[in-house]
């Protein structure tokens, strides 16, 4: 799959900054009432960025039947009236319907809802199934995104440092007894990614880029993001072509009425970082399908693996490493409190 260009500021268009708006926020598209792609061009790029090749026979008969499941699902249920030319509609179409208007235009919209909450549930069930060990799939995560942050690199994007990388065993274990009410199961940064950028105005273009090529802004764990960096309307107001794209967002500005708290007692209150956790889309090898059990199928080829991203400019980085924000300073407060929890419990008496 040919990677997408690095899109400037003066180029973006609604949906790219729909993207990112409800990547900054950690929302959830099943909150939207309306699609905004341009063309059926834009739309068929935020397909493929989902691991699906509308060109592939087998990729569209999967499409068919998540369709097709999701029609039938909102007849049973809520007998909700579906025209047939809204039925035969290919992903695509269905995308461009839901960024139109009227009475088809909704219920486009509330067939790509349910076809996205059957495909990540098929998704994730399809990953349990498989005969892989976490070593392997972070490995498929890891190799995409790898990829496609060579090739931003090596076209000059504003990238001045571009880090991944894993959590290793003492890491999960301190994290686990630094936070009395977390559980294995909510640790999202196993696999994570760094990108530092140039300047502060490079941080949505980036942000672009790995939502078009990477992970797409559907896929952002909704309640996961924290943006202690770019304020969504001063950065707007800034920039002629988004402030004019402003007025046009679907959801109300009084959404964002500054920057997120930070939900970690071991940050310091001078950290900045856009940071967000997304499942990112990895299509399974076929020789792994080959050999998975007979379950699987009918669950198509594509998981979800959950990882962490963190964005921010070069500037603020190398603020953030002086003095109590640095990621050194950090670590020691958080062991100080493992350490205390682990000699005294969590509460000590007065």
């Amino acid at each position: 799959m040919s990677l997408p260009e690095l899109r400037s500021l003066s180029d973006f268009t609604l949906a790219d900054l729909e993207g990112i708006r409800v990547l900054l926020r950690g929302g959830s598209v099943v909150d939207w009432h309306r699609f905004n792609f341009a063309n059926e061009g834009e739309a068929e790029e935020f397909v493929r960025a989902q691991e699906i090749d509308p060109d592939d026979e087998g990729d569209a008969a999967r499409v068919t039947q998540v369709k097709e499941a999701a029609i039938d699902y909102l007849r049973r249920h809520f007998d909700f009236p579906v025209p047939k030319p809204v039925a035969k509609k290919d992903l695509v179409g269905l995308m461009m319907l839901a960024s139109s208007k009227g009475h088809r235009q909704i219920c486009a919209c509330a067939i790509l809802k349910v076809m996205h909450i059957i495909h990540h549930l098929e998704a994730r069930e399809l990953l349990f199934l498989l005969p892989t060990a976490d070593e392997e799939v972070f490995q498929w995560v890891e190799q995409k995104v790898y990829r496609v942050m060579a090739a931003a690199l090596a076209n000059d994007f504003p990238i001045l440092e571009f880090i991944g990388g894993r959590k290793n065993r003492d890491s999960l274990y301190t994290k686990l007894l630094s936070k009395p009410d977390v559980s294995a199961s909510q640790i999202y940064d196993k696999v994570r990614f760094r990108i530092v950028t140039r300047s502060a105005r490079d941080i949505f273009p980036v942000l672009n880029y790995v939502q078009r090529s990477i992970v797409p802004f559907n896929f952002v764990i909704p309640g996961q993001s924290t943006n202690t960096l770019a304020r969504f309307h001063e950065y707007c107001r800034s920039e002629p072509t988004l402030s004019k794209l402003v007025p046009k967002l679907q959801l109300p500005l009084g959404l964002e009425d500054g920057l997120s708290a930070i939900d970690n007692r071991f940050t310091a209150p001078s950290y900045r970082i856009v940071h967000f956790v997304a499942d990112v889309p990895v299509r399974v090898p076929d020789k792994v399908l080959a050999a998975a059990p007979s379950a699987t199928e009918g669950l198509g080829h594509t998981i979800f693996v959950q990882t962490e991203f963190q964005v921010l400019d070069r500037a603020t980085d190398e603020s953030n490493e002086a003095g109590d924000a640095s990621h050194q300073a950090y670590k020691e407060r958080q062991k100080l409190a493992v350490m205390h929890r682990l000699k005294v419990g969590r509460f000590t008496k007065s």
